[in-house]
């Protein structure tokens, strides 16, 4: 008996490992491809691009966007878009500059967090609770967001100059930015939520067949609107760690973040269209578009090319998520 179970282990071994990379595929290929880029810059300009300033620096700068890509992962895995996180990034940290000249700092700080749950309560409320598409009630948001952002600073900008806050964005602790230590923390909570509570399977559910998801007691309304309103959360943290690290609070900043974020998740694997994601892959995705733009600039690519890349990545990351990988997914 104990010679059959030794026999068959290296065939379970091998069908739990040929398992986990079809489940994995696109998470593995751009975590290679994350690699790969890292050796193709190094390798084009070692002096520059694989420094330890370099990278720091790079990684402070990607910080928001793997921030927003975990909770973006939450909602496009329940089918849902939040196109709204870009504006309700430049609300945040315009807010932030203005309410640190009149109050506390850290009472600034919870007041920017407030709104950007607040904002995104909203939003999922009139989305989950009055069935009206994700996309068109997040589409406005991205509008009327940013107007707000421009009226409560007239074209201003406010600068941040209390040490708390200079901290955020701007320290170091144990020699690594202090965005940093908050994305890699945030990933790492949103990873468990994803992974292992009823919250990331109820995510799932609803995203491969909400109707059914529904039928078995699955409150998807409520589900929907609290994807929505993590989402409005960390993009508040985001706009508090991009307006941090520049040293004031804007209404231009994050313009196209909501298209960084979305190429990030839909990059590291998960479904457009809902009911699969990864958070480990969202990270990768991240971090590709970080060292890709960081990379392209430090070779001397002008800078207008960034954009346009990324928009071509997309649409490659689409093609990809919904010609290839999906099939792979199937014949599991």
């Amino acid at each position: 008996m104990e010679l059959r179970r030794t026999a068959g282990e290296p065939r379970s071994r091998a069908f739990l490992q040929g398992h986990w990379m079809i489940q994995n595929v696109q998470t593995v290929s751009i975590a290679l491809i994350f690699v790969f880029l890292v050796i193709v810059f190094s390798l084009l300009d070692p002096h520059h691009f694989f420094t330890g300033s370099n990278l720091a620096n790079a990684a402070r700068q990607i910080a928001p966007t793997v921030i927003a890509s975990v909770t973006m992962t939450f909602v496009i895995t329940s089918a849902g878009i939040d196109l709204s996180i870009g504006s309700l990034l430049a609300v945040s940290g315009a807010s932030l500059g203005i309410l640190a000249l009149h109050m506390n700092p850290l009472l600034a700080l919870l007041l920017v967090l407030l709104i950007g749950l607040a904002s995104g309560v909203i939003v999922g409320y009139l989305s989950a609770y009055q069935g009206i598409a994700a996309f068109i009630v997040t589409l406005a948001g991205l509008t009327a967001l940013r107007g707000v952002a421009e009226l409560i600073t007239g074209g201003y900008s406010n600068p941040i100059n209390a040490p708390l806050l200079k901290f955020i964005g701007q320290g170091k602790i144990a020699a690594i930015y202090t965005p940093i230590w908050i994305a890699a923390a945030v990933v790492a909570l949103g990873w468990y939520v994803y992974s292992h509570t009823r919250f990331g399977r109820y995510l799932k559910a609803i995203g491969s067949n909400e109707e059914s998801a529904r039928r078995v007691g699955i409150n998807t309304r409520r589900v929907k609107m609290a994807a929505l309103a993590v989402s409005g959360l960390t993009a508040a943290v985001a706009g508090i760690l991009v307006s941090t690290r520049l040293g004031s609070g804007s209404s231009n900043i994050g313009v196209a973040f909501e298209l960084e974020v979305i190429t990030a998740v839909v990059l590291g694997g998960t479904d457009l269209f809902g009911g699969r994601g990864s958070i480990i892959g969202a990270l990768f995705g991240a971090l590709t578009l970080g060292v890709l733009s960081n990379g392209l600039v430090i070779i001397g690519l002008n800078v207008f090319w960034v954009p346009i890349l990324q928009g071509l990545i997309l649409l490659l990351a689409i093609l990809a998520n919904t010609k290839i990988f999906s099939r792979i997914g199937h014949t599991r």
